[in-house]
């Protein structure tokens, strides 16, 4: 297809929000996709879907303590690039502990949970773990060759590589084997094995997850090769074009419900007038694929797609368990916010920490769309304190806060602060605001930058307070230069805050 659009009805981004490193997986009519969640707890969302376009999350494969090694993980670690796949029953989903326990197999029967602890994948040091079987049963694990779980300073990228498996112990069978160094662009990574008629396909991830980042292919006639590079690799890129989806790649095939393919992959939506600054980091993108009549893998452009009209999420936390959506970092919400100490509340139990903190008390919403507001009800009681933020990192944040008496705002980028507060009545609550807009003014400068974030409470009795307009782009992949995305989340410092009508709006 032309770069006029892609197939009807492809949404684009697929799933929106910090939700990269798709893996996807077909069992009959249903689909199953996993994403990747670096430090963040639960871990690994497992979605749900019919028909390859609306995705209901229905669990975590990281739901209980002990499966990563997640407690002091630095950023950037946790869950890498996690694979779902089926056989016989069962699901599995290889995946790399970075930083943490390494190369690891979970299993399940049922693909909303529970979920195995975890086997490790002894001895084996890589990331962007592939799952295939051949034709007597025997388990390939193919993976980019990047150590970040021996301890060692990582070395020189090894390329892609192989073992064999015994799944039911994670013993290796076979020694690594390389077998493809990409087409001469940096990293080759993210791989992804098929069997297709008379070949194995390698499918993988090369020039980097930045700008250049794409697809590439090869296929032999054997799952350990020796494989034959494509002609017309890269087969997907968006680099050097100005789509308004970039840094594609990192895909893996799927036969869509009418018998034909898709590649679902990451991609980012830089925005600012030279396409500078994502903010919601890298998401969930799908195209058409298909294959040639001399059976090699084509795929089209990734074009921009959003979904009609505007998305609203509510939670006045009136169940006896969080939503699937809720999110902590390092840490499980549970050990920090309670919905049964005040009905129609989330209480948040704080220790101390800050947003600055690599563990804070702090209950996290995805950002999905460039344009957004967020607004919480807040009750810090008489001698608590907490409020409403929007987090990359512990370098980079920006909330506003609540104490009896006083509200603050701050922004936090790369160890430089800033703060502004009010005096307020201490007898009610207060709403706390975020609200992502549109960088507006005279010249070019204010056009350059992603988006503003105004941080603003409003008082029982109505009284409005804007604290502060800041910049957007700092909490951006390209400037905190982590891998996730922005969460918005509530949080607590000290006492008991309890939190309710929570309410996102988000539209493109």
């Amino acid at each position: 297809m032309s770069e006029s659009g892609t197939r009807a009805g492809w949404p684009n981004p697929l799933i929106a929000g910090f939700y990269p490193d798709p893996s996807v997986l077909k069992v009959g009519d249903d689909y199953y996709l996993v994403n990747s969640t670096f430090e963040y707890l639960p871990g690994i969302p497992v979605f749900h879907s019919r028909d390859l376009v609306e995705w209901t999350q229905i669990g975590h494969v990281v739901s209980r303590e002990g499966q990563l090694d997640s407690h002091a993980v630095p950023t950037l670690g946790g869950a890498w690039a996690p694979t779902i796949r089926h056989r016989d029953g069962v699901f599995y989903v290889v995946v790399t502990d970075a930083m943490g326990r390494g190369m690891l197999i979970f299993t399940a029967t049922d693909p909303a949970g529970p979920w195995s602890d975890g086997t490790l994948v002894d001895g084996v040091h890589g990331i962007d773990s592939d799952l295939a079987w051949d034709e007597d049963g025997l388990a390939y694990i193919t993976y980019s060759g990047l150590d970040v779980t021996s301890g060692n300073p990582p070395g020189e990228h090894g390329g892609i590589l192989q073992v064999t498996v015994d799944l039911s112990t994670g013993a290796v069978l076979s020694p690594p084997v390389p077998l493809w160094q990409g087409s001469g662009l940096k990293f080759p990574e993210a791989p992804h094995l098929y069997q297709h008629g008379d070949y194995w396909y390698l499918v993988i991830a090369e020039g980097g997850t930045e700008r250049g980042h794409g697809i590439s292919v090869a296929r032999g006639t054997h799952p350990a090769g020796p494989f034959e590079p494509g002609p017309g690799n890269p087969i997907l890129s968006a680099r050097s074009t100005s789509r308004p989806i970039q840094n594609t790649g990192h895909g893996d095939l799927v036969e869509t419900p009418d018998g034909g393919w898709a590649i679902v992959m990451l991609g980012m939506r830089p925005t600012g007038m030279t396409q500078a600054f994502s903010a919601m980091g890298r998401e969930t993108f799908i195209t058409d694929a298909r294959w040639t009549d001399d059976g090699w893998l084509e795929a089209d452009p990734v074009l921009l797609n959003p979904r009609a009209g505007e998305f609203e999420f509510s939670d006045s936390f009136e169940g006896s368990s969080l939503g699937l959506e809720w999110i902590g970092v390092r840490r499980y919400p549970s050990s920090f916010a309670s919905l049964s100490e005040r009905p129609g509340h989330v209480v948040l139990s704080g220790d101390g920490s800050t947003l600055d903190d690599p563990r804070p008390a702090f209950l996290g919403y995805r950002q999905q769309h460039p344009l957004a507001s967020v607004s919480v009800l807040v009750d810090p009681g008489s001698d608590g304190l907490g409020g409403l933020g929007v987090r990359y990192d512990e370098l980079h944040h920006y909330e506003v806060e609540v104490s009896a008496g006083r509200v603050t705002a701050r922004a936090a980028v790369a160890g430089i602060r800033q703060e502004w507060s009010v005096e307020v009545a201490t007898a009610s609550p207060v709403t706390l605001r975020l609200d992502f807009v549109a960088s507006v003014g005279e010249g070019f400068l204010p056009n350059l930058t992603s988006d503003q974030v105004v941080l603003s409470a409003v008082t029982a009795d109505g009284e409005q307070h804007e604290l502060a307009r800041v910049d957007g782009r700092y909490l951006s992949q390209e400037t905190a230069a982590s891998f996730t995305g922005r969460v918005i989340g509530l949080y607590a410092t000290r006492g008991e805050v309890a939190f309710t009508a929570f309410h996102y709006t988000g539209q493109d």
